[in-house]
């Protein structure tokens, strides 16, 4: 059943919040169970099993896809064209309903159960859209789980760790005006390209200032100066990440990637503009929650360190305590990959885990 879930729904994948096909399909493997069936957002699907109880668990599969062409040579591959499950979203969708047709032979459980199915956790963060309608406070939720397929740790194994497991995320553009001249007449020419270089390697500087024992990353991936070879750089354009766990210190770098622009400024004699955008907040794990988890659930790993990767499971963790797991494929094949794919035995790892989490907590 897991397998015909995971192959059916790796055959029709979409885009961020526009999942016809999808919905439709999580509804009518649904709608024969004994839960009320709700779209709190567009292409989402909620199902809420009453059991009577005062609180209930809330269980999140992600639903979207991403824009990859699939590369894999299957019977089950994608029929849409540049649209791919890249990234485990189809066997997410296939662990909860693997889970709700358990849930719903129960004649008893601990607590309610609420599952949750969401558009857009690539983009644009439907979590925060789930959020926002108040579905959580209306059911009573007091605690969410969720999993990610994860290609670096063991087949089947599953792991997870207290507070920070995924980091928040802001993309730098960084844009530098100077001014074009012949290289004969260098001395008549702003560079932008060497400002870029000074920029580039200040930014290093600064981050490998702060505490080693800090989870953060700063890195550029990006940088285009200049059109020929014999011209002064007029303009640069750079374009970097950041990735950090502590609100506090996500402010305080974008204030000293700042600080440093306007630096480059006054000695470089050019324009710097620098724009943020930014992503999820990050995946902070309860550490109570967490700690019910090991002791109740033995075969749990612990995470020795965070992964730098964003997800939007974050804002669901703002709103009520949290846990996110990994379920590993043991493949090593990369999140994204135009090759991804795994073993559909390891999807009755993750429906054992919602079960003990529902039991158990």
């Amino acid at each position: 059943m897991l397998k015909e879930y995971r192959q059916e729904l790796h055959q029709i994948p979409e885009l961020e919040l526009d999942l016809p096909k999808t919905q439709t399909y999580i509804k009518q493997h649904l709608q024969s169970l004994r839960c009320e069936l709700f779209e709190p957002i567009p292409s989402s699907v909620v199902a809420y099993f009453d059991f009577g109880k005062k609180d209930t668990f809330a269980f999140r599969s992600d639903m979207d896809a991403l824009p990859v062409q699939e590369q894999n040579d299957l019977p089950y591959k994608s029929k849409h064209p540049g649209c791919m499950h890249a990234c485990g979203h189809d066997g997410h969708m296939a662990i909860l309903l693997g889970f709700a047709q358990w849930v719903n032979e129960q004649q008893d459980l601990p607590h309610n159960v609420l599952l949750v199915f969401q558009p857009g956790e690539e983009s644009p963060g439907g979590a925060k859209l789930i959020v926002d309608t108040g579905i959580f406070e209306k059911f009573h939720v007091t605690s969410i789980f969720g999993l990610h397929l994860w290609p670096s740790i063991d087949k089947g194994a599953v792991a997870t760790r207290p507070k920070g497991q995924l980091a928040q995320s802001s993309e730098i553009h960084v844009d530098i005006e100077g001014k074009t001249s012949h290289v004969a007449k260098a001395e008549e020419g702003i560079d932008a390209m060497v400002a870029g270089a000074h920029f580039l390697l200040r930014c290093y500087e600064y981050e490998k200032s702060i505490d080693p024992g800090v989870h953060r990353l700063l890195k550029f991936g990006l940088m285009r100066s200049g059109v020929v070879c014999n011209s002064i750089s007029g303009h640069t354009h750079m374009e970097g990440t950041m990735r950090v766990f502590d609100p506090v210190l996500f402010d305080e770098i974008q204030q000293n990637i700042k600080r440093i622009a306007n630096e480059i400024e006054q000695e470089e004699k050019v324009k710097i503009d620098v724009q943020f955008k930014n992503g999820y907040p990050a995946v902070i794990n309860d550490e109570a929650l967490v700690e019910k988890v090991y002791q109740q659930i033995p075969y749990i790993h612990h995470l020795e360190h965070p992964e730098m990767i964003a997800e939007d499971f974050a804002y669901y963790q703002q709103a009520l305590p949290g846990v996110f797991f990994f379920l590993g494929t043991g493949t090593g094949i990369p999140l994204h990959s135009d090759h991804w794919d795994f073993d559909e035995e390891i999807l009755t790892h993750g429906v054992e885990l919602y079960k003990d989490l529902i039991q158990c907590l």
